[in-house]
Parts: structure tokens; C-alpha cells; sequence
């Protein structure tokens, strides 16, 4: 698909749309559609990460300078470094002050299919390029420059389709995590084949 069309048939999301309590922000996430500059790829797995309750999530240690956007505004980028190798996009949810953030697990992509490719040359398939949150970066050419970025405007923006097509979404234990590993809070679209593998 080119970026243009996708654009006339997508509107980006408001700040009001993050503004909400995590989880819901996470399963609604599911089947938007994430664009950066030429790349562009439908959400289809997301995972919730909610505040100090939650061992697993990075704000349940305060607030620090790696948190910081967590404690802010909502619609803005949480983009960290794991395993010394891979970044990861969130998105942060919640009114400011209550730190809350989601996880893009994995995309469909959607456009800039060669630009994805080359940044991701050993993908063997379309459905490899972004099945996962390290495998989506690359190819969308996310890093930490884009902490705290701004997402309902700039190059960087998360767009809902005007006419969403039905899926079904499928709730999960979260994955790849060591503490609240029952908590159903990672959300797929069923039958995507994207997924994270």
C-alpha cells in the first residue's frame, strides 16, 4: 500500500485516545496502524504494563530519569534498550501523573515494505519483518531518538483506519517477562500471522 493512500484512509489518534486506563489503551491498540516517516505497519499485539503494582513494569520502581515519560502526558513515546542489543517501542497511557505504558509487540506491514527489508535483511518473509518488539524497530526505524516523542504528531504517529475491519482479539499472559507472568494483559489479533514468534 502506498504511504499516501494509507493516509487519506487514516486519521491520527488524539492525545484523549491515550488518556485512558492502560489496559484499555492496549486492547484498542489492536489494528491501528503505526507510521514512521515511509514505514507503516497495523498493531496486531500489544502487551499492558500498569504502574507500581505491577512487578514487572519499569515504573513499578518510581520515578527515575529512564522513567520520567512515564510520569508525563500521555501520547509519547517510551523507547528502551534490552538485552544490549534490541530497542523497544511503548506508548505511554494514562493521564499524566499515572504511569502507565503498552508495548507494541508486533505489526503487519502495511508500507514501505523494501525500506523494511533492508533494514531487516534477514527476515525471510513479509510476515518475519516486525514479529516483535525488537524485529518492529528495526524495520520501522524506531530508536531511542524517539524517546518521549510525541505521538499524535510528527514523524512518528500511531493512525486509525476509517473503516476498521471486525477482528477478534485473544487475551494472554504477557510474555519474555520474570514477574506477574499470569496476568493476562498481552493482546493479539486472532489468526494474525505477524505475531510475535
Amino acid at each position: 500500500m502506498e504511504l499516501k493512500q494509507l493516509e487519506a484512509e487514516t486519521e491520527i489518534l488524539p492525545r484523549s485516545f491515550y488518556a485512558r486506563p492502560t489496559v484499555e489503551v492496549a486492547r484498542e491498540l489492536l489494528g491501528k496502524v503505526l507510521v514512521h516517516g515511509r514505514a507503516a505497519g497495523r498493531i496486531i499485539e500489544t502487551e499492558a504494563y500498569l504502574g507500581a503494582e505491577d512487578r514487572a513494569a519499569h515504573a513499578s520502581r518510581g520515578l527515575t530519569n529512564r522513567t520520567r515519560v512515564l510520569f508525563g502526558p500521555p501520547g509519547h513515546a517510551y523507547v528502551f534498550f534490552i538485552y544490549g542489543m534490541y530497542e523497544c517501542l511503548n506508548l505511554v497511557a494514562e493521564p499524566g501523573g499515572t504511569p502507565g505504558c503498552v508495548l507494541i509487540r508486533a505489526l503487519e506491514p502495511l508500507a514501505g515494505l523494501d525500506l523494511m527489508r533492508r533494514r531487516r535483511p534477514k527476515a525471510r518473509s513479509i510476515e518475519e519483518l516486525a514479529n516483535g518488539p525488537g524485529k518492529l524497530t528495526l524495520a520501522m526505524g524506531i530508536t531511542r531518538r524517539h524517546y518521549g516523542a510525541d505521538v499524535t504528531r510528527g514523524p512518528l504517529t500511531v493512525r486509525r483506519l476509517k473503516n476498521e475491519p471486525p477482528f477478534e482479539v485473544l487475551a494472554t499472559p504477557r510474555i519474555g517477562i520474570r514477574h506477574s507472568t499470569d496476568w493476562p494483559l498481552r493482546f493479539v489479533i486472532a489468526g494474525n500471522r505477524c505475531v510475535t514468534r
